[in-house]
């Protein structure tokens, strides 16, 4: 791949669309850690701050992701259809804080939570048949929202 200005406006916006998402979606939340510290959390809820953290590194991650599928030599097909799984996950994942925090309504959050790792499950695999690298970026965020799908069900029923 040749390095030039336009391939790096496309890395650029590739990081900057879930940077985006996330900042969008903690705006439209920002009393989100006010709600989460005063919800009934399991004992290995991580404290607030590292939410913004690792968000952040998924988020430039995904970027990263996204960016080796667009500018690979996979059919064109493949791309579209890898990264229209791509978008619908990156939607879902804007709209879960909301319905979690804004709207408190923990099960519906729950069961969103759930079709989006599945989502990210086959985002995740596509990726990999036309990218091992840009695949292997998206397992932390596979990782981390199997973890907060948990967090998710444990707060729900602890705070029924």
């Amino acid at each position: 791949m040749v390095i030039s200005l336009k391939n790096i406006v496309k890395f650029l916006v590739s990081i900057f669309i879930p940077l985006g998402v996330g900042f969008l979606s903690g705006y439209i939340t920002k009393d989100s850690m006010n709600i989460y510290q005063n919800l009934i959390r399991p004992s290995f809820a991580p404290p607030g701050y590292i939410f913004s953290i690792v968000w952040t590194i998924l988020y430039i991650l995904m970027g990263i992701a996204s960016y080796r599928v667009y500018v690979s030599e996979k059919s064109k097909y493949e791309v579209k259809d890898a990264l229209t799984f791509y978008f619908i996950q990156l939607a879902l994942n804007f709209l879960w804080p909301i319905v979690y925090f804004n709207l408190g309504f923990r099960f519906l959050a729950l069961i969103l939570i759930i079709i989006l790792w599945i989502l990210i499950l086959v985002t995740t695999i596509k990726f990999f048949q036309i990218d091992k690298i840009a695949g292997y970026l998206m397992v932390p965020y596979l990782l981390w929202v199997s973890f907060a799908a948990i967090l998710n069900y444990s707060t729900w029923k602890l705070n029924r």
